[in-house]
């Protein structure tokens, strides 16, 4: 075949100039890569002017951040470095794999999305079923709630004639807290009218009795121990009395006040 002919011009495929401009473009590729400037993890704190001209930031963009730590302000996470620099969508993707902020930090923007998410789970105050209205089937649908809890919540708000408040699930015995707190998802007290609270330093023993942590003779020393010190001031001095229930007392001030 004699060189430079058109038989030797023909000689080379198309298919052979694809593949060979493929490898062309492999190696520029490759090449390009090679001298690109690699990036190491780094604390965007303490990003330098070099470093974020390499990154890609725009002179406004890296001013926006020195403006924003000159103020002591810190940067916790990619969120906070895009809304504070305003880089792209494109740009921010590309550099936050290499953002490495302390432990604490992490831990603490974990804890944050992770109630943020509780949060966004929770039903509203409208969206919930009122506690005073659950039927023992209901309630054995909650988490934890099988047919003997079910029973003792039944038959201790109609003991009760009916909850006041979410604390009084408290005196269920053998509700544990996290059962407690799954019931309370779905279902709140809500109540038609406030609740009439008491003043304690004028009550009578029939009035005390009707609250649902007295008896007859608890109610009797309370209006004695009253009386003799002519009013009390805090429901902290009641802890005076013999037997009086103390760690119910989040409970008791939900049907009692203090006035002079």
């Amino acid at each position: 075949m004699i060189p430079n002919s058109d038989e030797a011009k023909f000689a080379f495929s198309e298919a052979d100039k694809h593949k060979l401009q493929e490898e062309i473009d492999s190696l520029r590729l490759a090449s390009e890569e090679a001298n690109k400037p690699r990036i190491f993890p780094f604390n965007p704190n303490y990003l330098k002017d070099f470093k974020a001209y390499q990154l890609g930031l725009s002179t406004e963009e890296f001013d926006r951040l020195q403006q924003f730590r000159s103020e002591n302000q810190w940067i916790n996470s990619a969120k906070d470095f895009q809304e504070v620099t305003q880089v792209s969508d494109s740009l921010i993707n590309e550099i936050k794999p290499y953002f490495k902020f302390p432990d604490w930090v992490i831990q603490k923007e974990k804890a944050k999305a992770e109630m943020e998410a509780h949060q966004a789970q929770m039903k509203t105050y409208a969206q919930k079923k009122n506690l005073n209205e659950a039927t023992e089937m209901e309630l054995q649908e909650i988490s934890g709630i099988g047919e003997v809890l079910a029973k003792r919540i039944v038959r201790h708000r109609n003991k009760i004639d009916g909850f006041i408040d979410d604390l009084q699930l408290k005196d269920i015995w053998g509700l544990k807290y996290d059962v407690r707190e799954n019931v309370l998802k779905e279902f709140t007290v809500k109540l038609e009218k406030p609740h009439q609270k008491i003043n304690i330093n004028t009550a009578s023993i029939v009035e005390l009795t009707e609250i649902p942590y007295f008896d007859y003779e608890l109610s009797r020393e309370i209006v004695h121990f009253i009386k003799v010190r002519e009013g009390i001031s805090d429901f902290e001095e009641l802890a005076k009395i013999y037997d009086f229930p103390t760690h119910k007392i989040d409970r008791i001030k939900l049907y009692l006040e203090i006035n002079d």
